[in-house]
């Protein structure tokens, strides 16, 4: 392990997250809150400048990374990232203690959305902003971010990119790493701007319509009302997150290839046809399945489609508390929160491609044991997929389900029947937020022991980071000196 440069890299993470909380404090100021609110940011902020400045202030001989020392900075990264953005709730008071404000800020950042707050309109305007903008900092990467701000991170950084942009493959738009970052965070601001732009068009105020745009850019799901999107009782708003969901769920690579006049490369992306194909499924499907429920077919599918949109793409806005909704709905709610979204997007899951990958592959099987003695290969995007790239996903599917299995005993002494235990993880470690039973749309994660909330809080980390960076730090040798 190169500790030189991996205390190099974690002081720089910090002191973007310290440049990064001016823009509560902006907030703050304008809304004229108290001076203990303030003083929480600004206090964090020189904890973080300092900290960064001890981590690296030691010079590395060699800034090379390798695999391992990108899959640990990124883990490391987040762990940071989470611990000490939760000082301003603490500070303030707002969410006194240190675990549920850890669990509120590892949710922000991993842009899962789950809470533990029981009344979130009772939080200042800035930690509200600094609660979802944490959802716009963490959707596209916090590393993606610095390493498109500090070139000096230099190009070996593509091990650190790989292991924090979601998804089974990942591949460089351009060829410099930094130059990749850069033009996949403007691609990412410019929607954000855009969605906040025609949720003012439906009468949502500049504020909330900011706060709503990071939950959806991030794919993340904090709203600062108690009610989530419901509250605002408007088609059009429902509308205009929806489709902006799905929109942040879709690979950023396609929207580089669009935007270069490359449209051909988009229509033809197998996974963006099956993740358009399984929303439009997921919405017919849940749709006949609450005939009667509601009073016009205009009303149920709206509800359908948001509720699909929010669920597939991992963000968890609610416009209808669909844990009252019939058992059928549950179950294609628990199958989407699975899939999840593209590679390469801020959705979470196991991701489309995957899911596809292995689909193909049971279906080739099956067609071995009927003829055993065809040669048969397993095709993805009008490519043969090598053994490679098939055991990598088979091997990632076994250490999801053992992991997920222990998460859910973990928590099992805490929750009060099978299905919230079992939802609570499916939905931390896919990044969702809302869950069925005591975590539904309408509940929140408050009931659980501060054990069950670290637990859930490193599922989170681990469902954003694909598992292996937060892994990779509880095994002893990773930490073996060269």
């Amino acid at each position: 392990m190169n500790y030189g440069v991996v205390s190099w890299a974690l002081g720089r993470v910090l002191w973007v997250e310290a440049s990064l909380m001016i823009f509560p404090v902006i907030v703050a100021l304008i809304y004229r809150e108290g001076p203990i609110t303030t003083l929480s940011f600004l206090a964090t902020m020189l904890i973080l400048l300092l900290a960064g400045w001890l981590l690296g202030k030691a010079k590395p001989t060699s800034k090379k990374l390798y695999t391992k020392e990108g899959l640990v900075i990124t883990g490391l990264s987040w762990v940071l990232l989470s611990f000490f953005g939760s000082f301003p709730f603490v500070f303030s008071g707002e969410i006194p203690s240190l675990v549920d404000a850890f669990f509120e800020t590892a949710s922000g950042f991993t842009t899962t959305g789950a809470s533990i707050l029981t009344d979130v309109e009772a939080l200042s305007y800035s930690m509200l902003f600094w609660r979802s903008f944490t959802h716009l900092i963490g959707g596209m990467g916090i590393l993606v971010f610095t390493m498109a701000i500090i070139p000096r991170m230099g190009d070996d950084t593509v091990h650190i990119m790989k292991a924090e942009v979601p998804g089974p493959v990942f591949g460089k738009i351009v060829s410099k790493t930094g130059s990749t970052a850069r033009i996949l965070y403007i691609v990412y601001l410019a929607m954000w701007v855009l969605t906040v732009i025609f949720l003012l068009f439906g009468g949502m105020p500049l504020f909330d319509s900011m706060v709503h745009g990071f939950g959806a850019a991030g794919t993340g799901g904090f709203s600062m009302r108690n009610g989530s999107v419901m509250t605002y009782n408007s088609a059009y708003i429902e509308v205009v997150l929806g489709i902006a969901m799905i929109l942040f769920g879709v690979n950023f690579n396609l929207y580089f290839f669009m935007i270069v006049g490359n449209w051909k490369v988009t229509f033809k992306n197998e996974e963006f046809r099956w993740y358009l194909g399984i929303i439009a499924a997921a919405v017919v499907a849940i749709s006949f399945s609450l005939r009667g429920v509601y009073e016009t077919l205009g009303e149920r599918v709206r509800h359908v489609f948001f509720t699909v949109s929010s669920i597939i793409t991992t963000t968890g806005f609610s416009t209808e508390d669909f844990g009252q909704w019939p058992m059928f709905t549950h179950v294609m709610l628990l199958l989407l929160m699975f899939v999840g979204a593209m590679a390469g997007s801020t959705g979470g899951g196991l991701k489309v491609s995957r899911v596809v990958i292995l689909f193909k592959n049971a279906l080739q099987e099956l067609r071995r044991v009927r003829e055993p003695k065809r040669v048969l290969t397993t095709r993805y995007e009008n490519r043969p997929l090598t053994k490679g790239v098939t055991d990598s996903i088979l091997k990632y599917l076994v250490v999801y389900v053992f992991l997920f299995a222990f998460l859910v005993l973990a928590i099992a002494p805490d929750s009060p029947n099978f299905s919230t235990a079992f939802s609570a993880v499916a939905a931390t470690i896919n990044n969702i937020g809302p869950g069925i039973g005591t975590v539904g749309p309408a509940g929140n994660y408050a009931a659980f022991s501060n054990f069950s909330k670290m637990m859930l809080s490193i599922s989170m980390l681990a469902g954003r980071l694909e598992l292996y960076p937060i892994l990779l730090l509880f095994m002893r040798h990773t930490w073996k000196r060269y």
